[in-house]
């Protein structure tokens, strides 16, 4: 028996709706897929989306890089730091790759990051040395300035 729902507001979906579309960033870089849609219990509002992006490779994303969700797509502001991307310097030469994200326990918001040197080494990088995101991230130093901190 089916119940025909009444007084529902337009543009509004479930969250269902979101499940298994692509997620992609301004330049058409794809991260993955929507995995599950996170609402704050207090507000009903969006908090962030867990993305699938391979096998065991599912990470959150908190609502600030959510621009819009389109009918295939959901539509980031901004690319996010992960784990696992390669870290270059600012000529384009690689480091390694990320390891671990340091972030603030309240905010969510990213403060660090660290990069794997090999199987024993890392070294943590603020978040202010970081020049720009996507495929890859570029710091804003040279491999000399980035080999003298410590």
């Amino acid at each position: 028996m089916s119940i025909k729902l009444e007084d529902i507001p337009e543009n509004t979906v479930t969250a269902d709706d979101f499940v298994g579309k692509k997620v992609i960033d301004r330049e058409g870089i794809q991260y993955g897929k929507v995995k599950h849609i996170h609402i704050n219990q207090n507000t009903l509002s969006v908090s962030g989306v867990t993305i699938h992006e391979g096998f065991n490779k599912d990470y959150f994303l908190s609502n600030n890089y959510i621009d819009k969700f389109t009918d295939e797509t959901l539509l980031l502001s901004r690319p996010p730091v992960r784990v696992g991307l390669l870290v270059v310097d600012i000529d384009g030469h690689k480091f390694g790759k990320i390891k671990k994200l340091h972030k603030n326990m309240t905010t969510n918001e990213l403060e660090s990051i660290e990069i794997s040197l090999g199987l024993l080494k890392s070294k943590v990088i603020s978040k202010s040395e970081i020049w720009g995101i996507g495929e890859k991230v570029i710091l804003k130093m040279t491999g000399i300035e980035y080999k003298k901190l410590d």
